[in-house]
Formats: structure tokens, C-alpha cells, sequence
């Protein structure tokens, strides 16, 4: 089964707010999207499952969209959570005050099977929290990786407290360019490997014993190559980590998990990609990287058409 997520980051903002919906209501644009995307067929090509990831505002209507559709018709589609908090609801404990947070018994009571752990952004608004608190983080390479030990550990807890909801994890890793450093194999793979694996042992630790029949896949992030003008990894690069990753899930945490490519699948990539035997699909967050950037269904149909043919 090949794995595509779509991350709807800022669609719940109009564009003449900032954001990047096209519609004034959010909410209708949420609704127009699910329909199309069942009635297109998303959820019932061969082979493939596909998972949007939505803000928690618009979770509400797009799960009333779907609701409108047979269980055949949705198919391998889902709908989930951008994230989740490291804290839950205890029954007779805590009732979830948990104000400004999104705790996982929330996002499952609003019908998410899925939750998104650890995306880059989420990682750099926790290490700015901790780098306003400490200065010396963002200068001193010791201050920084104890800085990204305690991220690792708060997502850690974040994945195990999804899990013990009976939510599935698509949970993110990825260097920087500073953890990369040089653009030669022999200098940068042994700095990937370290940055890859820390992440991956703190970040899903006790996962194993917490998965039963539940899923988690890694999304490896190149954070290096995100963004406008910057040059996306190739095939022979995602293969050397994706290799990796799968390496340190087998022998460190005892897990066969599967690792699809969050650094921007698009149709320009999608067969390289596809070419990449270590890799087992990709996480898409826009379908137009120009302006006015956006997203849209048949454009996501085409991406999967070509990382599938």
C-alpha cells in the first residue's frame, strides 16, 4: 500500500486574511474539497491510501461532508489532526483542562483516525520556546542538542498519548542545513544519520509496545530544501535516508514502519520519487508552489497518478 498525506496547513484562513483558502469561508471551501475528493475517487485508487491532515477548525464540517458519503465511496480515505497534546484526559483524573491545547481524546471524539507528530514547524515553535528561555541555544552546538533532546521527549509523549487513543501517527523527521553542514556524502551522511536517529529512537520510544494494529509512518523532512528557491533533494539522497530510517525502525524500535517523502511530492518529483525502492509514498502540502500557491483535488489526483503509474 502506498501512503499519501496532504498537510491543508493554513486553509482555514482566506487569502485576504493572509491565508491561503480561496474561498472567503473556509468552511465551505472544507466541504467543496471533501465532496470532490470522494467523488473523484481519491479514496478508491488501487493501492493507495490518502490522509488530509486538516486545522482543528475545520475538522467539524469536513467530517459532516464525509458523512454524506458510503463507507465504499470514501474508501482508503481519511481525515486527521495536525497534532495532538502530550497530556490527556484521565476519566476521574483530569476532565482535560487543557485550555489553548488540542488533547488527543478531543481529536478522536471528533472522529480523527489519524494524527500528524513532529512536522517541522511544529518542532521549530518548540525549540523557539525553549531558545527564548535560553538564549545560548541557537549558538552553542551542546546547548542546542540538549534543546532537541527535550523536543524529542515532549513529542514523544505527543505520539504516546495518540497512540493510547487508538489514533494512527504519521510522525516527522528531517536535518537542517546546519545539521547537514557540506554537500559531500562522505561529511554529510554520518551528520544525517545521528540527527535521523536521535529523532527517531527518543521521538518513538515505547511506540512499539503501544502499536497493536495501529499505524505509524515516518515522514522525512528535508528541512534544508523546504521553501521558495530552495533545491530539492534527489532520488539517490531520499534513498540513502528512507534506507536509513527503515534501518534504525528494524533494529533500534523492532518495527517495519513505512517512510514516504514530506519534502513536497508534487508531479515534478512524483516519479523520481516513485523510482525510490525505500520509499512507500509522500506527504503533499500544496499542488501549486507559484502564486497564488494553492491546492486543489485533480491536481493531488495527478500527483498520485504519476508517483503510482
Amino acid at each position: 500500500m502506498k501512503e499519501i498525506y496532504v498537510n491543508l496547513k493554513r486553509f482555514d484562513v482566506p487569502k485576504e486574511m493572509g491565508g491561503i483558502c480561496p474561498q472567503k469561508n473556509p468552511v465551505e471551501w472544507i466541504c467543496s474539497t471533501v465532496s470532490k475528493t470522494i467523488e473523484e475517487g481519491l479514496g478508491n485508487i488501487s493501492g493507495v491510501s490518502v490522509t488530509y491532515f486538516l486545522p482543528e477548525a475545520l475538522l467539524v464540517p469536513a467530517f459532516h461532508e464525509l458523512s454524506r458519503y458510503s463507507e465504499k465511496e470514501i474508501g482508503c480515505f481519511s481525515i486527521g489532526c495536525q497534532g495532538v497534546f502530550r497530556e490527556d484526559v484521565v476519566p476521574g483524573k483530569n476532565f482535560g483542562a487543557f485550555t489553548t491545547n488540542r488533547p488527543a481524546a478531543a481529536m478522536k471524539a471528533l472522529g480523527c483516525s489519524w494524527t500528524m507528530i513532529g512536522h517541522s514547524e511544529e518542532r521549530k515553535d518548540k525549540m523557539s520556546i525553549l531558545t527564548a528561555y535560553e538564549e545560548k541555544i541557537g549558538r552553542d552546538k551542546e546547548a542546542y542538542e540538549h534543546a532537541e533532546q527535550s523536543v524529542s521527549s515532549m513529542l514523544n509523549q505527543e505520539v504516546c498519548a495518540a497512540l493510547d487513543r487508538k489514533m494512527n501517527v504519521l510522525f516527522c523527521v528531517g536535518e537542517t542545513a546546519g545539521q547537514k553542514g557540506s554537500d559531500l556524502p562522505e561529511e554529510y551522511e554520518p551528520r544525517v544519520r545521528e540527527v535521523l536517529r536521535e529523532q527517531i529512537i527518543h521521538g518513538l520510544k515505547g511506540a512499539a509496545e503501544k502499536k497493536g494494529d495501529l499505524k505509524i509512518a515516518i515522514g522525512y523532512e528535508p528541512i534544508w530544501a523546504i521553501g521558495p528557491g530552495k533545491t530539492p533533494p534527489g532520488g539517490g539522497y531520499v534513498s540513502f535516508v528512507s534506507s536509513y530510517i527503515k534501518e534504525v525502525c528494524r533494529e533500534e524500535l523492532g518495527m517495519e514502519l513505512p517512510v514516504v517523502y514530506g519534502g513536497g511530492l508534487k508531479e515534478e518529483n512524483a516519479s523520481e520519487m516513485a523510482a525510490v525502492e525505500t520509499l512507500d509514498g509522500g506527504l503533499v502540502a500544496l499542488t501549486k508552489f507559484t502564486q497564488p500557491i494553492a491546492f486543489d483535488v485533480n491536481s493531488l489526483k495527478n500527483i498520485i497518478s504519476a508517483y503510482v503509474k
